[in-house]
């Protein structure tokens, strides 16, 4: 396997890795135990757990003392995050879930949360795939969240409010790590990122350069993966060229001729309960820019389910199940 990028140096990170199913068994045992106190390091890995604060969407984040009790998590990328370093007990709550949620059992909130909802759950941390989540008229802004006790993060993949580099296995591996921080479980969150890590070391690549197109939502016209997202990071790790890795967007809106002009070999179809992986089969079928296309007529699809097609802990299985698709389909 290519050798990974190195390390971003946009915040204290710390790289580890696991197959996310894999993972939780282990991780909540971990999670149990009481972390000892780390001596400082000047090594990358015990960087995020010594410092007093790590940089979340430009927010100083002090890591809680003590791994958190109640958590709140919006969005399926956060609620997952939350069970697979070992803390799915301490769900109080989840909003906006994309699909099942294995490793928990919390009530989900219907829309987003106000501030006096979240607050009348009594967090102690809230985990958002969205910074939109602590907008003022939604959950509350960070800072007055942080007065009131409550500790806050949201996945770095999602960032908006400052600038963010491509997305690259270190920053994606090092966010698990420093979640694990933030959230009291420093070993946890290390031991998440060293099992994905190795996991996805593990995978071999397809060999042949195939080429792919990751189609997301849209009727009108598609709305598929750019060439910064973690639609991007899946497919040059599994061996595929991206057809659209030249839009410097984690997304991008995609016209049906182009789509038909890139002639992907492989289309990977991301499957949501508000638009199905059939849907898109049957769109693709019935118009006439894309209905000729060899993977249409083929029916070379790859179907990921939505929450493992968001930088998190799915993407190292997004990786996997993109790679063994493909090889059945004789690519690579």
């Amino acid at each position: 396997m290519p050798a990974l990028p190195r390390r971003s140096t946009r915040r204290p990170t710390a790289a580890r890795a696991a197959s996310a199913a894999a993972a939780l068994v282990g991780l909540s045992l971990l999670a149990g135990c009481a972390a000892q106190p780390a001596a400082p390091s000047a090594s990358a890995s015990g960087s995020a757990a010594a410092a007093a604060t790590i940089d979340d969407c430009g927010v100083a984040v002090a890591p809680m003392a003590q791994p958190a009790e109640r958590i709140v998590a919006v969005k399926s990328t956060a609620a997952e995050l939350v069970v697979a370093l070992g803390l799915g007990d301490a769900l109080v709550s989840t909003a906006f879930l994309d699909g099942p949620l294995e490793g928990a059992d919390a009530p989900t909130i219907e829309g987003m949360p106000s501030r006096e909802a979240l607050l009348a759950l009594e967090p102690d941390a809230v985990v958002a795939g969205w910074e939109s989540a602590f907008a003022p008229e939604a959950a509350g802004d960070r800072a007055t969240l942080a007065e009131l006790g409550v500790t806050t993060w949201v996945s770095p993949a999602a960032c908006r409010s400052v600038d963010v580099a491509p997305l690259d296995w270190d920053a994606l591996l090092g966010e698990l790590a420093d979640a694990g921080a933030v959230l009291g479980v420093p070993e946890a969150g290390e031991a998440l990122a060293d099992e994905q890590r190795a996991a996805l070391e593990a995978i071999e690549p397809l060999d042949g350069g195939a080429t792919a197109l990751w189609y997301s939502s849209g009727e009108d016209a598609p709305y598929v993966g750019g060439g910064t997202g973690a639609p991007q990071l899946v497919l040059e790790s599994a061996g595929l060229t991206n057809v659209a890795a030249d839009v410097d967007e984690a997304w991008t809106t995609m016209s049906w001729e182009a789509l038909a002009a890139s002639d992907p070999d492989v289309i990977v179809l991301v499957d949501a309960a508000w638009h199905t992986a059939a849907s898109k089969v049957e769109r693709l079928r019935a118009n006439p820019a894309t209905a000729q296309l060899e993977a249409v007529r083929e029916e070379r699809f790859v179907v990921v389910p939505f929450p493992m097609a968001e930088a998190g802990v799915g993407s190292v299985a997004a990786v996997d199940a993109v790679v063994e698709a493909a090889r059945e389909m004789g690519l690579g």
